[in-house]
């Protein structure tokens, strides 16, 4: 974030969030001037921290006499190998992802980028444009360029494929394809430290990716720790250093400076946390464990809401979130440190949360931002899946009402046998049920197969915006497992400000549109801030046994010359199987409303509705009293999701549009189009029909 950039976000914050900042931002000059005076950690500092004389000492001291009973100690790999050889497929999964990485292949937001076993990568390569960041110093560097993206090298330098060569090496019988993988792990460790100097590069830029790259190079560090080219002093010495001093970066340079810290905090004591805990020896390890599980709690009680959710103000972002705060829980619980209560207590209801607005395939919906971000390296998971966080919170937390779902490969890693006997045992939990979590904005009606979740709140980051869109009253809709109305997602970020800022339109998304504006204001300049405009909340929460309903209101366009708000009513019949959507304007003046219901695909076509189709729409309550004659019918020609029948009087049409399943991909769809020349108090509205 620039200067002005800087002072335009916190200028709309409280002063209490100014003076906040304003104090973290000395703190942080001063911890980077104490960084810049230190020595850099050298074999001599390792020897005298590990109390050793001699390098061949240091290795049996950093992999040997080990304490801590995290999930990737060799202690736990039968534990492990016993979980993994009971999940069909799994192992075939972590071999698979194991070659991978052996060929030093990644899948970079959908571009494949292949290097070869054996060879040098490319780590400053930005993939999709071709060109590389210079390995230059950090302070000079330019990282924002037209057309390139540093989350593409990041994906590399994150270095989550020594881990997949480690697990590849925890479940192989051959004792040749266990000295192959070590091998991998050796020559790909040193050929990134080699190619990227400490503070040199674009791997250098953002701590949240040193710190999650210091915390897989440790857990893959520890997994191999009996492998005997893993344990040359030649590998060791320089790796426990370079862990020390990616420690010595982030605590120098925590993302804690913004007017309101967010996830880019919690991955920075994540970071310190597990390298710490692994490696308490190394230099710095006591305070920088010290300052990361106070950070921690203070992020949890910080970023978390008491319900549950992600103050990011994006379902994505929770998943993240909701790795990130995992990972740190249960490598602290190993080395025998608790986070505390409240923390265990508030991860719990992040798993809950997850569980409520998952469909039935698993996947959540795309209100906010998606930049496919995860945390565990384990297995490779649609960019919009949340579903297999239910099975790993059931037996993370011995939790009946997270149960029945699938025991996931992430908690065979991360808990093992025991983690699957506890989650055998437990019996199965209700389906999820309609819920409304008001903090977050995020609201979902459920049932008869169909998932309805509706974004009504405040913006992310207690309204700075960060990964808000401009989708008030906006929803995503699955049936039967799959996304049928869909929020078009991210797309981008950096390299085309152009395409971020049309993803996160009102246009965008799902709601209705008054005279051409936006629901706030977008700046071109400010690609993570949303002001606080649209003041959306709930009006009505009324779940039911035969039908839910949903009343929700902004007022982004009180602005305009006419002022206007816009009340948006849901009303998910169970009984009939539709959902009937109506929107009320409330103000003064004659204005153009246009509404979009967008599509993940191109299947939908115009039809004329039978009958039976008619007759459901007409039952619904709160529903059009008339249609038009055609209706659109969505999926496959010969297996339709459903039809919308819109409400007679309205201009309606099929027009192109994109979307995104997740970052740095973008395909051709097609969205619904309504509009309508109305003077308030006015209402109009349609009705879905479930096959």
């Amino acid at each position: 974030m620039g200067t002005l950039e800087y002072y335009a976000a916190i200028a709309r914050m409280a002063p209490g969030a100014l003076a906040k900042s304003a104090v973290r931002r000395v703190q942080g000059v001063a911890r980077q001037a104490l960084y810049r005076r230190r020595e850099q950690v050298d074999e001599a500092q390792l020897l005298e921290s590990f109390g050793a004389t001699r390098a061949e000492e240091l290795v049996s001291l950093a992999l040997d006499h080990r304490s801590s009973r995290a999930w990737c100690e060799v202690s736990q790999r039968e534990s492990v190998r016993a979980a993994i050889a009971k999940l069909p497929g799994a192992k075939e999964r972590t071999q698979a992802r194991a070659a991978q990485a052996l060929r030093q292949e990644w899948n970079v937001f959908g571009t494949p980028v292949s290097f070869g076993e054996g060879r040098p990568v490319d780590w400053s390569l930005d993939p999709l444009s071709g060109e590389r960041y210079p390995v230059e110093a950090v302070e000079s560097l330019r990282l924002l360029v037209p057309g390139m993206d540093p989350k593409y090298p990041w994906v590399m330098g994150r270095l989550d494929s020594l881990v997949a060569l480690a697990q590849g090496a925890w479940v192989t019988d051959s004792a040749e394809e266990r000295s192959r993988l070590a091998t991998a792990f050796v020559a790909q460790t040193l050929d990134f430290l080699q190619a990227n100097p400490v503070g040199m590069g674009v791997h250098w830029t953002c701590p949240m990716e040193i710190a999650l790259r210091a915390a897989n190079v440790a857990q893959a560090l520890v997994m191999f720790a009996d492998a005997p080219r893993v344990r040359r002093p030649e590998f060791l010495v320089p790796v426990l250093g370079a862990l020390a001093e990616h420690c010595a970066w982030v605590e120098a340079h925590l993302e804690d400076h913004g007017a309101v810290p967010n996830n880019h905090l919690v991955s920075n004591h994540v970071g310190l946390a597990v390298v710490g805990l692994l490696f308490p020896e190394l230099p710095g390890a006591p305070r920088q464990v010290a300052l990361a599980v106070n950070g921690l709690r203070a992020q949890m009680d910080a970023q978390v809401h008491p319900e549950g959710t992600s103050f990011e103000g994006s379902i994505p972002y929770h998943r993240l979130s909701v790795e990130l705060f995992t990972l740190a829980f249960v490598v602290a619980r190993g080395a025998g440190v608790s986070l505390g209560p409240a923390y265990e207590a508030r991860l719990r209801l992040m798993y809950v949360a997850s569980r409520a607005w998952s469909s039935e395939a698993g996947l959540a919906p795309q209100v906010g931002d998606n930049d496919s971000g995860r945390v565990f390296p384990f297995q490779d998971r649609d960019d919009r899946e949340q579903g297999y966080l239910s099975g790993l919170g059931a037996a993370l937390f011995n939790d009946a009402g997270l149960s029945g779902g699938v025991f996931p490969d992430e908690a065979a890693w991360l808990l093992g046998s025991a983690g699957l006997t506890r989650f055998l045992a437990l019996p199965v939990a209700p389906a999820p049920v309609s819920v409304s979590f008001p903090e977050g904005g995020f609201h979902t009606l459920r049932g008869a197969g169909v998932v309805l979740t509706v974004s009504a709140g405040k913006q992310g980051q207690r309204g700075v915006g960060g990964h808000s869109h401009n989708d008030k009253l906006s929803f995503e809709l699955h049936v039967d497992g799959r996304p049928v109305i869909v929020d078009p997602g991210t797309g981008s970020y950096t390299r085309d400000p152009a395409l971020r800022n049309a993803m996160r339109s009102t246009a965008a998304h799902n709601t209705l549109q008054v005279d051409g504006a936006e629901q706030a204001p977008l700046d071109p300049a400010r690609l993570f801030a949303l002001p606080e405009d649209a003041r959306a909340r709930v009006v009505a929460f009324q779940p039911g046994a035969r039908h839910d309903r949903l009343v929700v209101r902004h007022d982004g366009y009180r602005h305009l010359a006419s002022p206007v708000g816009i009340e948006r009513t849901f009303l998910l019949d169970r009984h009939v199987r539709a959902l009937a959507v109506g929107d009320r304007l409330i103000g003064t003046g004659r204005h153009e409303v246009v509404g979009r219901l967008h599509l993940p695909d191109g299947q939908a076509r115009w039809c004329e509705p039978d009958a039976a189709v008619l007759a459901r729409a007409q039952r619904v309550q709160e529903g059009p009293q008339s249609f038009e004659a055609r209706a659109v019918e969505i999926g496959p020609a010969r297996a339709p999701v459903g039809w919308v029948l819109l409400e007679r009087g309205l201009e309606t049409s099929l027009v192109p549009s994109k979307y995104s399943p997740g970052y740095g991909r973008v395909v051709s769809s097609v969205s619904v189009e309504f509009r309508r020349q109305q003077t308030p108090p006015a209402r109009l509205g349609w009705v879905f029909v479930f096959r």
